[in-house]
């Protein structure tokens, strides 16, 4: 399923040397093609434009199928690389473009979860259909902003990339790049702002972000006239929508929540170990310990089955919604985001309750069992949460399980779905979905290395 070398995007040597060493490892046939198509997937097939400037390069990934970067998506694409930027120069250019890109999108309008590609790239911006009655505040330019769902898991992956760029390779040029303080300080006061409760005083407070439309579909609007369901100060941090791009119900979504919290963490510490932007610094360890002290009160529930579980949802008033959604960052991810360690009581029982039917976006079939998401409605699971369930795993046979789930749900095609039919492998969502190839990938390599000879 690679395409032919001169139809393909990008090419890194590293990465082509990976795929080698990675495969010679790997004794299962199937799954040692299946790596081969899925790792450099994105690298193949996604990269639109880039500007390799060593000065201050600019790189614009799609996510596959949909011709718009989405921040989060392009963050995850680009993660599995990373160990490699170091060995290759090319490479660690479009990594450190993507950084300067996503810190221009998010400078110039904070609120958005995907965007077109920039006017200097040439590209022409894609469709999406924006219906007619779409109501944003604030406003935005659809040339430029493709989706305006506004999720703070977007902020949570820019700064994820940039530390984790900075972790792997030494250097931290972003930091003095035209957009990247000025988009972290303007974030880090947004966050600041939509921890404020819906009411102070009984008066209602403004409401920052808003999403409405005219929709026969609920979760493509948001509640009290696209402001959002009230909330009570808890310390976290409302959202609007969900990484799926669906709307909340309440409005702070636990997973988004302690994701943010442990990047706003590790900002804070690369800027204090660069000695740079010491207020920034200071401001984001501060949100983060709030955010975390929010997430610990208010995130979770005492569940008749399974004891004190993280929730997915909250409001502060005691409201909360016992469930989890494919899409990440989710509560089957904690530990992969490194807010809890995987043998955490309340994530284990979270954990539990999560993989099982108690779960009410959990569904089990003859090929695949798993999480899915409202997203795409009943009896589809996402291989992407197959894959993130053996990630969170100690146990060799659980991760067995995971990996031939994975491998008998491509329908032969020899990528990664969004979503599979628990009893049709050819009733599937998005053949070319790029984040989703790059996790799997993740999980081949965490795979050998924990458990060598497994595959």
């Amino acid at each position: 399923m690679r395409p032919p070398e001169q139809c393909r995007t990008f090419r890194s040597e590293a990465v082509e040397r990976a795929i080698q060493d990675v495969s010679a490892a790997i004794e299962d046939p199937d799954w040692r093609q299946l790596f081969a198509n899925i790792f450099p997937n994105t690298l193949d097939t996604t990269v639109a434009w880039h500007d390799s400037n060593a000065t201050e390069p600019y790189t614009f990934l799609v996510t596959g199928d949909i011709t718009a970067q989405w921040i989060r998506d392009s963050t995850n694409q680009l993660l599995p690389y990373l160990p490699f930027a170091t060995r290759d120069r090319d490479l660690s250019l479009l990594i450190l473009g993507l950084i300067n890109i996503q810190a221009e999108e998010l400078h110039d309008y904070p609120y958005g979860n995907a965007f077109q590609p920039p006017p200097r790239s040439g590209l022409v911006p894609s469709e999406n259909g924006i219906a007619v009655d779409l109501k944003v505040v604030p406003p935005f330019d659809n040339r430029t902003v493709f989706e305006a769902k506004f999720e703070i898991d977007s902020f949570a992956s820019f700064f994820q990339i940039s530390t984790a760029y900075w972790r792997a390779t030494g250097s931290h040029a972003f930091v003095t790049s035209a957009s990247w303080a000025p988009a972290v300080s303007r974030i880090l006061a947004i966050i600041r702002r939509l921890q404020m409760p819906t009411y102070t005083d009984n008066k209602l407070n403004a409401p920052l972000v808003e999403y409405s439309r005219l929709t026969d579909t609920a979760t493509e609007t948001q509640f009290g006239g696209g402001r959002g369901n009230p909330v009570r100060h808890t310390g976290m941090v409302r959202t609007l929508f969900r990484p799926s791009d669906d709307a909340t119900i309440f409005p702070f979504l636990v997973p988004a929540n302690a994701f943010l919290s442990v990047e706003l963490d590790n900002l804070g510490q690369m800027l204090q170990g660069i000695g740079a932007l010491p207020a920034l610094a200071m401001e984001a360890l501060a949100l983060a310990r709030e955010i975390r002290t929010g997430v610990m009160d208010f995130g979770t529930t005492v569940h008749p089955k399974h004891g004190r579980v993280f929730v997915y949802e909250s409001d502060g008033y005691g409201s909360t919604l016992v469930m989890d959604d494919a899409n990440g960052p989710a509560l089957l991810s904690l530990p992969y985001l490194g807010f809890v360690t995987a043998s955490d009581a309340v994530y284990q029982n979270t954990r539990r309750m999560v993989l099982s039917p108690d779960n009410p976006w959990y569904f089990a079939g003859p090929y695949i069992h798993g999480v899915g998401s409202p997203h795409t409605s009943y009896s589809k699971v996402w291989p992407m949460a197959v894959a993130m369930r053996g990630l969170t795993s100690n146990s060799s046979d659980e991760v067995r399980e995971c990996l031939d789930q994975l491998k008998a749900t491509t329908s032969g095609l020899g990528l990664m779905h969004e979503s599979v039919s628990v009893s049709d492998p050819s009733d599937y969502t998005r053949s070319w979905f790029a984040w989703c190839n790059s996790l799997a990938s993740q999980f081949v390599t965490d795979a050998l290395t924990r458990f060598p000879g497994l595959i």
